[in-house]
């Protein structure tokens, strides 16, 4: 037999739950404007009907309904969205990380421009031309010294500006490595704090928005795979567990960073087993450290194979490893060094290199204003080419000494007016450095230069085939292609996450105007609930105050 309050129960229900749906929607709104949050919904559901089926069920026409309740409040959100948002921030990291670092390299290359290395190097060979015309000329003479002096500054600009910029990046790293393992840590403890509510049937929505919006955040920093582990307990069936994070490295590989509540972090070994998110002078090794700061030699990750092809994970961190340079041991077993910067500064410590040894050689077959010849216009470098360009300088020479001569007359007196070997020394820059024996002008008899001439100190190979207008040229050029392809990727990169972030939003954040409407409408129902329940409680005073007066 059903209840005679019945009716009031299941208007009461209805109370109850559009009260619960005007809330949630209360907080949707008030969060609307709140970075990171997702709408929420209240899942109605229907009670169990009156009567169940069983053996001494009452014998009405069939089940009657009891009313409403509210199920769950759960988030309004596409985990697939989610991840392709997470793939599109990680290549944006990447990419805008590679773009900022080429781009500061072009403010400081400079090229092509009146201020860069080939314009200063240009205005140089043209002294020298100048020179040809007018040898005896001291003006002419003053002017080579000072637009050598020019070029030799212009190198120690380059290279001292180089390093500046690629230290930052260094600092940069260090800086990502906390924040990463700031991330980590802060996803770990969200982590735990979900564990401890949803075992008793609760689901932490603002919890998992918070958890969400960290690991976002994680993604953009490095390639990341997400899986869930159910939380103990009993659970409701809307709750979304416990995240599992793993890193993804370029070659596949995986390892665990966020167990649960356990969580790992990433940085250098400072050779005590330590953690150190000091960034070295050459990265070789990113290695796994436990939440208390200790290596796990087990887990020690390469940055790159022996061909030198990145292994490390996508994301802002691998730009920035890339910009700053790394080492590897190639299949020989030699150290190796590759990078943006360190290739940059390798290159014009080869042209510099290059450039005064070359200069050196050809002025010293030359006769200058006091009659002597093997004097050197740059000074000694050292045999091997590192840090030419910033070890490069002006010789001890003064303006008499430039050797813009070729010739002796019979009486050993210098042909002061033979301006013949600074045509050559200006020649010296479209010079094919590719073995070949370059003949001299103006010398009596044949006088050669030869890059291979094994009796040298000097290798004349470092810049390859190649002059050294055309190899500088291309170190340009290619550095342009890689600014525009960095560029071009980052805006693709950002487009695409807007896109899908546009679609996200779409589905989880707050409408105001839908809001509004649904607010009207849990208005409406509690309402109409409220009318039942005056209309049933004015049935029931009929029943109970107004049956059993008839006769009196």
């Amino acid at each position: 037999m059903r209840s005679t309050f019945m009716g009031l129960e299941t208007a009461k229900r209805a109370l109850f739950t559009q009260q619960s749906a005007l809330h949630t929607t209360g907080h949707n709104i008030a969060n609307a404007n709140t970075p990171g949050f997702t709408r929420q919904r209240v899942n109605f559901g229907t009670t169990t009907p009156f009567a169940p089926a069983a053996m001494n069920r009452p014998q009405i026409p069939g089940q009657m309904g009891t009313g409403v309740e509210a199920n769950s409040i759960q988030r309004v959100r596409d985990s697939f969205l989610d991840i392709q948002y997470r793939q599109e921030t990680n290549k944006l990291g990447f990419w805008d990380a590679k773009s900022s670092a080429i781009s500061e390299m072009e403010n400081i290359i400079n090229e092509p421009t009146t201020n860069g290395l080939g314009a200063v190097m240009g205005e140089f060979w043209q002294s020298l031309q100048d020179l040809s015309v007018y040898p005896e000329n001291d003006g002419a003479r003053n002017v080579v010294l000072e637009r050598g002096q020019s070029v030799v500054d212009t190198f120690h600009y380059l290279n001292d500006s180089l390093n500046q910029i690629n230290d930052n990046i260094g600092n940069e790293i260090s800086v990502s490595l906390d924040s990463v393992n700031s991330l980590l840590e802060q996803i770990a403890s969200v982590n735990s704090q979900i564990g401890d509510v949803e075992p008793h049937g609760n689901i932490p929505n603002d919890l998992y928005d918070r958890r969400d919006n960290l690991v976002d955040e994680l993604a953009g920093y490095i390639d990341i795979k997400v899986t869930t582990t159910k939380s103990e307990g009993d659970p409701a069936d809307e709750a979304e567990g416990l995240y599992n994070i793993s890193l993804v490295g370029g070659n596949g590989k995986e390892e665990i960073l966020i167990a649960k509540d356990n969580y790992y972090q990433l940085g250098f070994s400072n050779g005590s087993g330590n953690l150190s998110t000091t960034t070295p002078d050459e990265v070789g090794q990113i290695s796994i450290f436990s939440s208390a700061g200790k290596e796990i030699p087990s887990k020690k990750m390469d940055i790159a194979n022996e061909n030198g092809e990145l292994l490390f994970s996508q994301g802002k961190l691998r730009g920035l490893i890339e910009s700053y340079g790394y080492s590897y041991q190639d299949t020989n077993g030699d150290p190796q060094l590759k990078g943006t910067y360190p290739e940059m500064l390798d290159n014009l410590d080869r042209l510099a290199y290059t450039f005064s040894q070359t200069f050196n050689a050809v002025h010293e077959k030359g006769i200058n204003l006091e009659g002597e010849k093997n004097i050197k216009f740059f000074g000694d470098l050292e045999d091997d080419y590192k840090d030419a360009s910033k070890l490069i300088s002006m010789g001890d020479i003064s303006s008499k000494q430039i050797a813009a001569s070729t010739t002796e007359n019979a009486n050993d007196e210098v042909n002061a007016g033979d301006g013949k070997n600074a045509v050559n020394l200006s020649n010296i820059q479209n010079w094919l450095m590719n073995g070949d024996e370059v003949k001299l002008e103006g010398f009596d008899g044949t006088v050669t230069f030869d890059p291979n001439d094994p009796g040298s100190d000097t290798d004349y190979s470092l810049i390859g085939n190649a002059s050294m207008n055309s190899f500088y040229e291309g170190v340009i050029g290619k550095l342009g292609v890689q600014g525009l392809q960095a560029n071009r990727l980052a805006g693709n990169s950002e487009i695409l996450q807007q896109s899908v972030n546009e679609k996200r939003m779409s589905v989880s954040s707050v409408s105001l105007d839908e809001e509004m409407t649904n607010m009207i409408q849990f208005q409406h129902a509690y309402n109409a609930a409220a009318r039942n329940i005056t209309m049933v409680d004015e049935m029931l005073d009929k029943i109970i105050n107004g049956m059993g007066l008839v006769g009196r």
